[in-house]
């Protein structure tokens, strides 16, 4: 299963915690951990929100959402974040 499958599996709750590190060679999806956690390496530095913005921004256009239906809900300024769906089909 890929991991962008496993993460639209979880549109039925709507939720997703992800892993995130920040200052890589390239934004990619990395992997997922064995509780579920998917794990995000982001090209952005974490700051002035610089890095939560990419993964907003990374995550609209692998769904084919709009930017508008992810959010971050919790944990925003840590690595490990809790991100909410919106309006997914």
């Amino acid at each position: 299963m890929k991991i962008i499958d496993y993460i639209k599996k979880d549109w039925n709750t709507g939720l997703c915690r992800i892993k995130v590190t920040a200052k890589q060679p390239k934004t990619e999806i990395f992997s997922v951990l064995d509780d579920g956690t998917v794990k995000i390496r982001l090209k952005a530095v974490p700051e002035k929100w610089k890095a939560n913005k990419e993964l907003i921004s990374f995550l609209s256009k692998q769904l084919d959402v709009s930017k508008n239906d992810i959010d971050i809900i919790a944990w925003a300024s840590d690595q490990l974040k809790l991100v909410k769906f919106k309006n997914l089909k």
